[in-house]
This record gives C-alpha cells, structure tokens and sequence, in this order.
C-alpha cells in the first residue's frame, strides 16, 4: 500500500460517501499519476470497473491517440494534471478531443471533454493528490459543427437565428455548470482537510473551533454556528466571529424548548432549509429578530445525527437568499454527519474519562477508608503513608495498619496482596480485616497469626498471593523509663530497618519464609528485638524500593541511606523526606510506609 492509499484510509467515511455519490465525474490520482479512486458517475461515463483502474498509471488506462497529441507529441492532458500537481492551483483545460475505448464494441470512438484538474493538498501545503472533474460534451461538440457547415434544408434565416440562440444560451450553461463544478471541486478538496482537522479533536471546543473557523467557509457560507446540549437542560450555540459578539451574547445559550429553528433542528432531528426570508418568517415569528439582530437573510438548518439519535445541529447562513442546488445539499448533510460523529466520539470519550476518574476516586477513597490513620500510645510515635501508583487504576494490594488489642500491645502490618487493581485492592481489604479480628482480643504471636491468617484464606478461598510483615509492639518498665520489645514475623516480606540511635541503620534479616496463600500448613518462626528510645524502625512495601533500573538490594540501599540521613526528624516528616529521596517521580507500584519510634516521654 503506498502512502497515499494509507491517508486515504484516515478520510471519514462520510467523506467517501459523498465523493461516491456526486452526480459529476470525478478521478482521483497520486501525484506520480497512479489512479487511487474514481467516483460511480466517472466509472459510469467510461464505462469502466473501479478494479479496472485503481492502483495503474492513468495513461496506461487511457492511453492518448495520435491526434490528442499537440504538436511537439505532448499529451495536453498529462500537461494540465502536472501544472495541477506542480503548482498546487486549478488547471481547467478548453475543450479537448481524447478518444477512449468503446467497451461495448472495443474500437475507440471520439469524445470531447471538459476537463479541469485540481491539487488536493496537505496541512504542510504539498500535493497529496490530484483530482480531474470529467465532463462529456460530444454532443454539443458535435451539434455546433453541424451548425458551422450551414442551415439545414428548408430552414430560413430566423430559424437560423433561434438556434444561434439556443446555442448560446446552452454556452452560458455549460460555462455556468463548469464555474459550478469547479467550486464544488474546490470545495471537496478544502473539505477533505476539513474532515481531517475533525479527527483531531477531542473536546467539543476543538469541533466547535474546527467548524466555525474552518468548515463554514469551506462551504461558502457567511457565518453559522454548531449548537449542542449545555449541560443545564438547554442548548450553548458556538457562532462564528462573523456574526459579532452581541450575537454570541445574545444566542449563545437558549432553552432546550426554544421557537428558533437550531433548538427546533436539533429537537426533532428534522432538516430545515430557510432559503428566503418569506420563508424563515413563515417557520416562526422569532426570525424577524434574527433577520434584524443577524443580517443573514438565507439560512441551513441540519441536524447532527448518529444512528437516530440527534445530538445537536448545524446552522450555515449566507448574507443574501440563497436557493439551494442538490450538489450543495448533499456537501451541507455529508458535513453535518460528520460533525455528529464526531460530536458522539467526543462525548462519549468524555463519559468513559469521567467514569474512569468517578471509579478512581472512588476505589482510592474506599482504599484510604481502610488505612486509617494509627493510635497514639504513650511516648511511642507512629506515622504512616500511601501512595498510589501513578499509573493503571491507582489503587492496589499495598496497606498498613497498626491498631492496640485488648491486651494493651500495639499490632504493626505492612502487606502487600498481588496486583495492581481493585480487585487486589479488594483482596487487601478483606486480609486486613481478617488479621485485625484475629490479632485483636488474642495473645497470639505475629508467627501464628500470620499462620492463622493463611489457614483462612485457604479455608475461605481467597485466591490470591500476598506479603506482609507482622510485629507486635509491647512496653514494659515504669512510665519514667520504659522499654519497649519488637516480635517480627515476615510472609516473604521485605526486611524492616532498623535505625539506631546512634544513627547507624541495619537491615533486620531473617529467614525467608513463605507467602502468604501457597501452603496454609506452612510453619512460621519470628524475632524478638529490644528497642532503645530514640531508634526508629521503617516498614514498607516494595514500590518504595523496586524499580525498572535497579533491583531490591540497590532499592534497599537507598532507603537505609535516606533513613541515615534524616532519621532525626520526626516520624511524620521522616516519611515525606524518605518518600522525596527514594521514590521522588513517577512509581510504577503503590506504596505502603510505617515508621515507628520509641521514647521516653509518656505524654
């Protein structure tokens, strides 16, 4: 496929709907000449297949005879397609003889044309294609050379006369219907860019913008507007800056129930045509002050409509009346059904945007809701953080929890369930919950509840894999002088750190043992250890320390590092500065942080 087939194939399909369809014979090739469509009315007059045709050079297709040659052996017409191609303006041709072949008996008959050839250009000003618009005059051809041999028998001079007549006035309308084709050849080529220039925009602003500023004057009106709903159960009207500020002010929002006929178009999906003013003042009174506010006096109403459903209208306005051809109807409804398709694109674009960030926040707000905020327990001090990753649906597996049970110790969780989703973000949610009911009136060591709490899932079926690491904080000692010891039990977790009060940092291995969902029977072990006041302990998931460039251990080294260094400050503002160190852009994981520190203040 060559580029200027795969363009073509970003061209609405409205757009080749009409092309198809236009009652004038067009032929489109690349600008080396190959022939890349032809319209139903060009096959038909030829009398040829479009398989025939597309994708052979012209020339090949219809080769010249001897006497379409001009005298230095050019062929005329390859002339005006590279004028066309090489200067990017219309070339209409006068009068040319080119036989063609005769399928019907395969002998070349002679034919005379009307021919002009015209660039369609791209954004960057180049020929993409060149168009010819064909039209047969062999008839009139034919007609006047029957004339210039002299009357007819019997024929007197005033007979004459009336042909001589006829002849010229069908001359005027041959000259007319070329001065017609030409504009609608222009105008199918500035429509092409047009219903490009559409394909780009995503916001109904960028269509609004694209047809006031663009598309009207493609089809040669002086001003109009698009109207859509407002969101308020009316209608917002952008309008071209033609039609003055006042008029903006003045129609830019009207009631969904208004009398004027772009709220009445886009009500009822019906097209409206006002060519005259007699006309528009029939429809309703209300036009009087549109004629007076306006000064637009022929007006096109077209509804924009998808599958039945109308979404909004086109209004094109033109300073004096204005009758309508059915050439230019067709362009006004191929235009409007574009609008329409991609007023719908964008809406419904919008609509999924919209849902996606209602099931956003709405996942991210359930999510927070079960990591709440942790006690405050004499002289120890905790402080917590999550981050959503920046990508994907912003929630999943990671949470934290601290909480005291009934026998006055302080439960420490970091976890991590498998996945980044709601669905893993739901799975978190229920192991939370069930470790908190386990963990709350029981005595039991982190090493069996995390064992209990696997038996559950296997017992309930939940299907899922997860990490955490369990600790169990008790004081002891008198309120003056406290002391305070750390049970630790990891499910495949990552190691805590240990900061000292010296500000050394150790990395709390143990041995690796199982995650969580693979063996309920598995066997679990702990550590105990004793914590001065003053050292700080971290745990976190490992969004924290994993990432693309560099493995867990590199991760790890940079979190004791930045615990090294700010771990004087405050657990609260430890975790931010820890956060802007070590996961300071985008994270591709969520993550879950705790730090906590012993004292020996008990207020």
């Amino acid at each position: 496929m060559s580029a200027v087939e795969a363009a073509l194939l970003t061209v609405p399909i409205d757009f080749q709907l009409l092309f198809g369809a236009l009652p004038t014979a067009f032929l489109v090739m690349d600008p080396d000449l190959v022939i890349v469509d032809a319209n139903a009315a060009y096959l038909e007059l030829l009398g040829r297949r479009r398989d025939e045709l597309v994708g052979g050079p012209v020339f090949e297709a219809f080769p010249p005879a001897p006497d379409a040659l001009d005298e230095d052996g050019r062929n005329p017409v390859q002339a005006s397609f590279e004028r066309a191609r090489d200067t990017g303006q219309l070339d209409p041709m006068p009068i040319a003889k080119y036989d063609v072949l005769d399928p019907a008996t395969g002998e070349l008959g002679e034919r005379f044309w009307s021919l002009i050839s015209a660039p369609v250009l791209d954004p960057d000003g180049r020929t993409a294609l060149v168009l010819q618009r064909v039209e047969d005059v062999t008839a009139y051809v034919r007609e006047r050379s029957a004339l210039r041999s002299g009357p007819p028998p019997g024929r007197d001079g005033r007979a004459l006369e009336a042909v001589e007549a006829d002849l010229y006035a069908r001359v005027r309308e041959l000259a007319a219907a070329q001065e017609a084709r030409d504009t609608a050849a222009r105008r199918l080529s500035s429509l092409a860019e047009v219903a490009l220039q559409l394909t780009t925009a995503e916001t109904v602003e960028d269509l609004e913008r694209i047809v006031v500023s663009r598309g009207l004057a493609v089809l040669g009106a002086d001003g109009g507007g698009i109207i859509s709903p407002d969101g308020r159960g009316g209608w917002r009207a952008t309008l071209s800056a033609a039609l003055g500020e006042q008029v903006q002010l003045g129609y830019g929002n009207v009631p969904y129930d208004s009398p004027l006929p772009a709220p009445w178009v886009a009500r009822t999906g019906r097209e409206l045509l006002l060519p005259t003013e007699k006309s528009g003042l029939a429809f309703d009174d209300s036009m009087s002050d549109v004629y007076t506010d306006i000064g637009r006096y022929g007006w096109a109403f077209l509804p924009l409509t998808v599958s039945e459903t109308c979404v909004g209208s086109l209004a094109v306005a033109w300073a004096e009346e204005h009758p309508f051809s059915g050439d230019e109807l067709e362009l006004l409804r191929v235009f409007a059904a574009q609008c329409a398709q991609v007023l719908v694109r964008i809406r419904a674009t919008a609509a999924q945007r919209a849902a996606a960030v209602a099931a956003q926040v709405m996942s991210e707000t359930l999510q927070r809701s079960l990591l709440q905020q942790p006690p405050t327990t004499g002289s120890l001090q905790l402080a917590v953080r999550y981050q959503p990753a920046s990508q994907g649906a912003h929630v999943g597996g990671d949470w934290y929890d601290a909480f005291v049970t009934t026998r006055g110790a302080t439960m420490l969780v970091v976890g991590d369930v498998t996945g980044h989703d709601v669905e893993a973000a739901a799975t978190m949610g229920q192991l939370r919950n069930l470790l908190r009911g386990m963990a709350y009136d029981s005595d039991d060591s982190p090493a069996a509840l995390l064992a209990r709490l696997d038996a559950a899932m296997d017992g309930l079926h939940v299907g899922a894999l997860a990490t955490a690491v369990l600790g169990r904080l008790e004081q002891s000692g008198s309120a003056q002088r406290p002391t305070w010891r750390l049970r630790w039990s990891s499910a495949g977790h990552l190691p805590p750190l240990l900061r000292h009060a010296d500000g050394t940092v150790e990395v709390l291995d143990g041995r690796p043992e199982l995650l969580l969902g693979l063996d309920p029977q598995a066997r679990r072990s702990e550590r105990v250890l004793d914590l001065e006041p003053g050292s700080t302990v971290l745990l976190y998931s490992d969004g924290l320390v994993e990432t693309r460039t560099a493995d867990l251990d590199e991760g790890i080294g940079r979190l004791a590092d930045a615990l090294a260094r700010h771990g004087d400050l405050a657990p609260e503002e430890l975790c931010d500065r820890i956060l802007a160190d070590v996961a300071p852009g985008a994270n591709d994981d969520d993550i879950a942080l705790l730090a906590l520190r012993p004292g020996t203040d008990p207020s």
